[in-house]
């Protein structure tokens, strides 16, 4: 039933899905929870302070959701409509013969960030089964089209994304999602320690990969999206934290381009189970 749903709302023109989804956005936001106080919170952490803004960002979350049924059934009708202008930085990466690793953020429609990364070669991605099960055969359906194939975030993906990398394909992950303990290191996050994945640079070590950050910037109206691109260091830092700072203001950066497009209720700076105290935790107890 899920899927016959997506193939009907698949019919609606993009403008119209993302304005039904700017304002189930807008609504939600209205209602008072955990939500509403999550994202106001860690939008202020940012710097934005701006009562508008905030009812911008929950309508920017609800197109992301709605525009879901074209981008996942209309992946090539999707494709047309990308633009940019820094495609010069993904050419020279690939001219390089070398892995790369896609770090996308949840920062507008990362999931055609990672259709517009596999146009040219397989792309590997890591995720999270659904909580709720009767998601699990859409969302299958959805990510292994397109040249995406997707892999399980366990070991066992992480074994995919070395063998990928090493055949000099491409890999993508979300960095800014909360690791489990011991599997990353308090590092800041618009100013505030966040637990940060250390997976990237044990990966880049590993294989050589080229790191490249990108997000794709939802343009209004239905026009389509913008690619953006930051290319990380050939030579990263050594050390774990050094290089999730740096990983972390790269995704700033990118955040700080349209920053009402970023996932602001999304708990960032959960501490796992198990997880030392974050060094800043007084401050913010």
């Amino acid at each position: 039933m899920l899927l016959i749903l997506f193939r009907l709302l698949s019919m609606l023109p993009l403008s119209a899905l993302q304005a039904i989804g700017r304002f189930g956005g807008r609504l939600v936001f209205a209602i008072p929870g955990r939500y509403r106080d999550r994202l106001i919170a860690n939008a202020r952490q940012a710097g934005f302070d701006d009562p508008a803004f905030f009812k911008e960002a929950a309508a920017q979350t609800g197109a992301m959701i709605m525009e879901l049924p074209h981008v996942w059934l209309k992946p090539s009708q999707c494709l047309d409509k990308v633009v940019g202008d820094e495609e010069h930085i993904l050419q020279a990466a690939h001219d390089a013969g070398r892995g790369i690793l896609f770090l996308t953020p949840h920062l507008g429609s990362f999931e055609m960030s990672a259709r517009h990364g596999a146009r040219h070669q397989r792309l590997t991605v890591m995720f999270r089964p659904p909580r709720k099960a009767f998601l699990a055969p859409v969302m299958d359906m959805a990510r292994n089209k397109s040249g995406v194939v997707a892999v399980p975030a366990n070991l066992q993906g992480v074994k995919e994304f070395v063998k990928a990398l090493k055949r000099n394909e491409s890999v993508g992950m979300l960095p800014d999602q909360v690791p489990r303990e011991g599997e990353g290191v308090w590092a800041p996050f618009f100013g505030r320690e966040a637990f940060t994945v250390t997976l990237p640079g044990k990966l880049a070590k590993m294989t050589h990969a080229i790191v490249i950050v990108a997000a794709c910037e939802r343009l209004p109206r239905g026009q389509g999206w913008r690619m953006h691109y930051l290319r990380a260091p050939d030579v990263l830092p050594a050390d774990a934290r050094e290089q999730a700072v740096l990983f972390n203001e790269m995704m700033q950066t990118l955040i700080n381009r349209f920053p009402t497009q970023y996932l602001w209720g999304y708990y960032r700076y959960k501490r796992p189970k198990d997880a030392p105290p974050a060094p800043d935790q007084d401050h913010f107890d």
